[in-house]
């Protein structure tokens, strides 16, 4: 194999603090000269301040190495979509659009897309119709999903994150999404393009059975999955085989060097 993709959440940090060996195994990758990329699903942040939070956990990355669905999907609507977006992503994340002419914040018609990412907590009722009515239109805007994840570890538990939003949306509206971020198989796709390697000549790292291991199978590349972040025992027990299963990315340096790779 010639390349890694790092998920993030629940693989190098949980929360605000960097998973045990972390710092280290990404060290040692940069160190032989391995190359990398970071994936996340991550929309309610941008990718600035992502970078800044790795940085404070001593693992340095340059913007260009961290591919995100708000930068990708930024770029799709810049080159195919003509007419204002409506974001219901957070505050933060409308950073990454701030290029695109956006509808006005209480909107309910004249969309050309509907952008949804990770709005946590912000989501309402209200919130989620004003969504619903706007792909409601005719003609219906193009409905972009920043990630079809279902839920993320948290301090406090497990979260919802903007999947079961997505579904719900798509349900109502009849409309297809249109995906930025695992495990839509472009989102990979785009990574293996950027580190110029083919598919089954990079290992994806992740915590999420369906969104790291499933998605990327599908998309061709071998899998490692860890047991930290929203790694649950029952997901060894279904249909998803992973090329192998560690216990954090504090084994994966060894792991790479035995296995000859």
């Amino acid at each position: 194999m010639e390349a890694v993709l790092f998920d993030l959440d629940g693989v190098l940090y949980q929360e605000d603090r960097a998973l045990p060996g972390a710092v280290e195994a990404v060290a040692w990758f940069r160190r032989h000269a391995v190359a990398h990329l970071f994936l996340t699903n991550t929309t309610s942040r941008p990718r600035s301040a992502l970078v800044e939070k790795l940085g404070s956990m001593g693992i340095p990355v340059a913007p260009e190495s961290l591919l995100t669905p708000p930068v990708a999907a930024a770029r799709w609507l810049a080159a195919n979509v003509r007419g204002p977006v409506a974001l219901f992503v957070s505050e933060q994340t409308r950073a990454e659009f701030a290029e695109l002419p956006q509808s006005p914040a209480e909107a309910e018609a004249g969309a050309a897309a509907v952008v949804v990412g990770d709005l946590g907590e912000e989501w309402s009722y209200p919130r989620l119709n004003r969504a619903f009515r706007l792909l409601m239109a005719d003609p219906p805007p193009r409905l972009i999903a920043l990630g079809m994840t279902r839920y993320w570890q948290a301090a406090d538990g497990l979260r919802l994150d903007a999947g079961p939003f997505v579904a719900a949306l798509a349900m109502a509206s009849g409309l297809p999404p249109l995906v930025f971020g695992k495990p839509a198989a472009p989102f990979f796709q785009a990574a293996l393009d950027q580190l110029g390697v083919e598919a089954d000549g990079c290992l994806m790292v992740g915590d999420d059975i369906r969104g790291d291991i499933e998605g990327v199978q599908a998309a061709g590349l071998r899998t490692l999955l860890v047991r930290t972040g929203k790694f649950r025992p029952v997901d060894l027990e279904g249909d998803v085989r992973p090329t192998a299963v560690l216990a954090s990315i504090a084994d994966l340096p060894a792991w790479w060097r035995d296995s000859g790779f």
